[in-house]
Order: structure tokens, then C-alpha cells, then sequence
């Protein structure tokens, strides 16, 4: 073989090298965009929110775990549902990293879609994008093939049009009291806009309900009162429960 062909040889899997990096870098770029975009799902017309669809969910099998306490290979406790209830910071890395975060949900029986906050002193364009990740997910579980059962939280009353869209009427959602028994008429203001918007088939919470709540409720008490109970005591644990002192251990 002489120079020329040595150099042509050289040129052409220099060539191949560069197309086949070409090509790994542009499918890297479009997932980068894609991540940023996050608009491959069906999307609600008035503010793009992704569209959570009706499924059809056992009431009876729910048992709710918290998203803390979700592990790989978690044997004891495939049966239960996975929940949000808790700070921001724990479950961040679901919207951020979902494929890492569905190795571990795939398992489970169902799972509610993270509640991430809604206060009511944020900005209502915060307000708004945590409603979207909050259906970002469960429209990207539901695609996985997951349960998903959306949990519907609300700030400002401004935000109530943008927090109760992108679900499908008849959908069995989730609510949190828990936390909220000193803002009962704030928060029944927004069950009751949310009751008349979704029309919810049924409405797991997590707390216990207030006497005025509508529909078919299943209520889900955040703390397991006979372990504790026999570990304190009945008046201790009053006592903690009533002070904020005790932290939820569903």
C-alpha cells in the first residue's frame, strides 16, 4: 500500500470516527433541548400544562409510603402508593432526574404526582410552573406505564384556573390537610373551586378531612396512631400531636 492510499485509508476512518461523534452529539443535544421543552406529551390548550388521564384506581389498595422511604427492590412494600408529602428539596430530583426516579416508582402499586409548593406569596408564574412539573410527572409516569393519581394544590386564588387545569374530569385526585388545620376556610375555598373543576371520582387525603369537604373521600391519617400510641402513650401523644412535634411516618 503506498502513501496516497495509507492517507486515503487514514482520511476515511477519521471520517467515519467524526460522522459517528457527529451523530452521538446531535441525539445528546436533542435530549438536552427535549429536557428543556418537556413538550412530548399531549398538552391542555389554554397554558400547555401536560394532561394527566383518568385511570382506574382501587380505592381499597391504597396505602400510602412517602417518597423518602422508596427504595430499589423494595419487596416488603410493593403494594403501597407512593406520596409527596413532604418538603420540596427531598423529591426535586423526580422532575430533574426522572429516569433515575422511575427505577424506583415502576414498582410500586400507584403514585400520587408530587405536590411542589404553591404558596401563596410566590410568584404567581412560580405557582403556575410547579403545577406544570407537578403534571410534567404524572403525565411522564403515565407514559411509563405507572398508576397515577394527581395531587391538586393551590396558592392564590389567581392561580386556581392554572392549578386545577390539565386533568381529566373523573380523575380520583389527592388533596393534603395535613398541616392546614389552622387555614380551614382558605383551603375549603380551593376544595371546593377544585371539586367543581376536576369533578374527581374520588379524592384520597392525606390528614383528616374537614366535615365540609364534598365527594368520596378517602382519608389517609399521615401517622401510624397504634405504634406510636404504644410507644409514648395515649396523653403523650396527644400532647406531641397537638404541639407539631411529631413528623408523619406514612
Amino acid at each position: 500500500m503506498n502513501n496516497t492510499e495509507k492517507f486515503k485509508e487514514l482520511f476515511s476512518a477519521m471520517q467515519t470516527a467524526t460522522d459517528e461523534s457527529s451523530e452521538t452529539y446531535q441525539q445528546e443535544k436533542r435530549q438536552k433541548k427535549q429536557r428543556i421543552v418537556r413538550n412530548e406529551f399531549a398538552l391542555e390548550e389554554k397554558y400547555g400544562l401536560p394532561i394527566i388521564k383518568k385511570q382506574d384506581i382501587d380505592l381499597d389498595c391504597i396505602d400510602l409510603w412517602c417518597w423518602n422511604k422508596a427504595k430499589l427492590n423494595d419487596k416488603d412494600n410493593q403494594h403501597k402508593t407512593i406520596h409527596f408529602f413532604t418538603y420540596d428539596w427531598n423529591f426535586e430530583n423526580v422532575y430533574a432526574q426522572p429516569q433515575k426516579a422511575l427505577e424506583k416508582l415502576k414498582q410500586y402499586y400507584a403514585v400520587l404526582t408530587p405536590e411542589f409548593s404553591t404558596y401563596k406569596d410566590m410568584p404567581l408564574v412560580l405557582q403556575m410552573y410547579s403545577t406544570f412539573k407537578n403534571r410534567w410527572c404524572g403525565a411522564y409516569w403515565q407514559s411509563q406505564g405507572l398508576k397515577v393519581i394527581p395531587t391538586i394544590n393551590w396558592g392564590t386564588h389567581q392561580s386556581y384556573d392554572c392549578c386545577f387545569a390539565g386533568i381529566e374530569k373523573g380523575c380520583v385526585v389527592a388533596v393534603c390537610t395535613y398541616c392546614r388545620e389552622n387555614n380551614k376556610e382558605g383551603f375549603l375555598h380551593g376544595y371546593n373551586a377544585m371539586y367543581d373543576a376536576i369533578e374527581p371520582s374520588a379524592i384520597i387525603c392525606y390528614g383528616t378531612p374537614f366535615p365540609e369537604m364534598r365527594g368520596n373521600i378517602k382519608a389517609i391519617d399521615p401517622f401510624d396512631r397504634e405504634f406510636l400510641i404504644e410507644q409514648l402513650g395515649e396523653e403523650k401523644f396527644n400532647e406531641k400531636l397537638d404541639n407539631g412535634e411529631l413528623y408523619p411516618s406514612r
